[in-house]
């Protein structure tokens, strides 16, 4: 499911689209942003269906090889050790998997096979496939270990499969990372003999909300915000600052004064860490000092917005 760092990414996004271009439509935006975390769920799904569907091409290889015209023992008594790991059963037999393919019409690794054929080629020659496939000890736990290591070594880091998700959908290029640490938490999560249920988009209706919230205010009272980080910077001229850097100091002002819940610290930290996956190491120094100031003087002028577990 989404966490509030990666809200905080794609509102960002959302809010940096809408100021540059202009645009003042507030409401298609809005549902724009919506849509976006939406379709992450579809990039989840996706991820998930690569497991299987190379399930079905080491299956197809194994049926070829027993109906050769010359077969040799191997071909005839195959390890099957790969297309029994109980992890794929676990995804093929979900309920709530295959509805969600069927309902959103994710049948790509069917007509994209090449894709799932180069990763199986390619794990086939690996060490971590033949160190698997000759242990002769088979245990649940071992099965999930495996998955995990196939998962993040050979289908997360591939650029084809990266390059081809971009061209579905141009906004899952910074989703990717999110979604790759998703599906490894949702294998290791695994338990046996018990159907896998895909996890929901967001933690709870708050989360959800926050995403609605933090984009609208954050919109609505920029030219505010604005003014506050003009006093706080004296010897920056706002052209100066980096767009990007001016955002994320904007919606961390939001939310010092228009959510109570979230505690000063907390938003500072995060926004700290948005600048550094997204600008520059230098930017994140920046928006801390700003940050700290701007927190401070709302605190002394008593407009720092915090109640309950938002003053730790």
């Amino acid at each position: 499911m989404i966490n509030r760092r990666h809200i905080r990414v794609k509102v960002m996004q959302s809010v940096y689209a809408m100021l540059t271009s202009n645009s003042d439509n507030l409401k298609k935006e809005e549902n724009f942003l919506r849509n976006s975390i939406d379709k992450m769920y579809d990039l989840y799904v996706l991820m998930l269906d690569v497991l299987p569907r190379v399930q079905a091409i080491a299956q197809e290889k194994i049926e070829i090889s027993k109906n050769k015209h010359f077969v040799t023992e191997a071909d005839l008594n195959p390890n099957t050790k790969f297309v029994e790991n109980k992890v794929f059963d676990l995804i093929s037999g979900s309920v709530s998997f295959q509805t969600y393919k069927e309902e959103h019409y994710l049948d790509n690794w069917h007509i994209e096979e090449s894709y799932m054929r180069t990763i199986f080629e390619r794990l086939e020659k690996s060490q971590l496939y033949a160190e698997y496939m000759k242990d002769p000890e088979t245990s649940f736990k071992k099965d999930v270990k495996f998955m995990v290591k196939f998962f993040s070594e050979f289908i997360a880091p591939n650029e084809t499969l990266a390059a081809y998700y971009e061209d579905i959908n141009i906004s899952w290029v910074d989703d990717i990372p999110f979604v790759n640490t998703w599906v490894v938490r949702t294998l290791e999560s695994l338990k046996k003999n018990k159907s896998l249920v895909l996890n929901r988009m967001y933690k709870d209706d708050d989360d959800k909300q926050f995403v609605v919230d933090l984009f609208r205010k954050v919109v609505l009272n920029h030219t505010k915000f604005e003014k506050e980080i003009e006093d706080k910077t004296p010897n920056w001229e706002t052209d100066r600052i980096a767009d990007l850097d001016m955002i994320l100091i904007k919606m961390g002002i939001c939310e010092f004064m228009h959510f109570p819940s979230i505690p000063t610290k907390a938003t500072i930290n995060e926004y700290i860490e948005v600048a550094k996956d997204y600008s520059t190491q230098k930017s994140s120094f920046f928006i801390n000092g700003v940050l700290d100031k701007i927190c401070k003087d709302l605190e002394k002028s008593d407009r720092l917005n915090k109640v309950g577990r938002g003053r730790l």
